[in-house]
């Protein structure tokens, strides 16, 4: 089995992400609302949003309380 790192995560595409761990991975992303506040969204690996949260430790807290594996693409 091959190893994953932190810098080889950073080359996933969305279709890398789904066929890698779909049921196991969620990634978090910054994004500017119309209002133009920062929130960090929350994907599952297929790219479906599961929420936003006003900073990046909520969104990554909240994947983590999921039980799933948190990646962070910006």
């Amino acid at each position: 089995m091959s190893q994953i790192n932190l810098q080889s995560t950073r080359s996933f595409s969305q279709q890398d992400l789904q066929v890698f761990g779909l049921n196991d991975l969620a990634y978090v992303r910054p994004a500017v609302t119309s209002d133009g506040e920062i929130v960090y969204m929350v994907h599952a690996a297929n790219g479906q949003v599961m929420g936003s949260m006003q900073n990046r430790e909520s969104a990554f807290a909240a994947v983590l309380q999921q039980g799933l594996t948190a990646l962070s693409v910006h």
